[in-house]
């Protein structure tokens, strides 16, 4: 008597195919989920506590600009902007405007520029700053999200929840101190093209400054 076996190469053969299907759909999901924020479209939405232990959210800011900043209080690219008040001057000046100004700290446990609430707000009020918030984020959840190179690393996000500009906040790439003078300001340019009503002329420049410290 003969004995019929299933076709076992063949089982194997739809099952790899819908392993690799499978697959793809993940990669293609996290490809979406990881896409670079662009220019001219919604910034990725995120809701996160601030050093307060109050929660932030993106959404509940509609209807007045953003300015997202992350920073490293000992990154020698960030100390060049604080030690010479030239990013407290930015931030005054858009914080009185209307704008809502966000400082994230991505640095992860261990790494330079990891600080707790307490260390965080400190260091704000020793500088001066004029963050309205500022928000710790040590697995890099929200760095990722946004797709933070460097400290400083700048985005200028409308009323509407548009992104206007992304990338460094002047056009002199030193950690030099005497680099501050006759810098152009590009944050302060996108807010006053976007006040003016028409596109912001250099939307996307590239950041400079330390890598960010996002954990591995």
């Amino acid at each position: 008597m003969s004995m019929r076996f299933p076709n076992l190469a063949g089982a194997f053969v739809l099952k790899g195919a819908a392993l690799l299907f499978a697959a793809a759909g993940l990669l293609a999901g996290a490809f979406v989920a990881q896409a670079q924020p662009m220019i001219g479209e919604e910034a990725p939405l995120f809701a996160a506590k601030n050093t307060r232990g109050e929660t932030i959210s993106l959404e509940a800011l509609r209807g007045h600009p953003v300015i997202l900043e992350w920073t490293n209080h000992d990154c020698p690219f960030v100390k060049k902007h604080y030690e010479t008040g030239n990013m407290q001057k930015t931030q005054r000046a858009l914080v009185e405007a209307g704008v809502t100004w966000i400082s994230i700290i991505s640095s992860a446990p261990g790494t330079q520029g990891h600080v707790s609430a307490d260390e965080a707000n400190s260091i704000a009020a020793s500088r001066g700053s004029y963050a309205d918030h500022i928000i710790l984020d040590p697995q890099g959840d929200l760095g990722r999200l946004y797709k933070a190179r460097t400290t400083p690393d700048m985005f200028l996000i409308d009323g509407d929840g548009t992104l206007l500009y992304q990338g460094a906040i002047d056009d002199k790439p030193s950690a030099r101190h005497s680099s501050i003078e006759g810098a152009k300001n590009y944050v302060l340019a996108a807010f006053q093209d976007m006040q003016a009503g028409q596109p912001v002329r250099e939307a996307e420049t590239k950041p400079y400054g330390c890598s960010v410290k996002y954990a591995f």
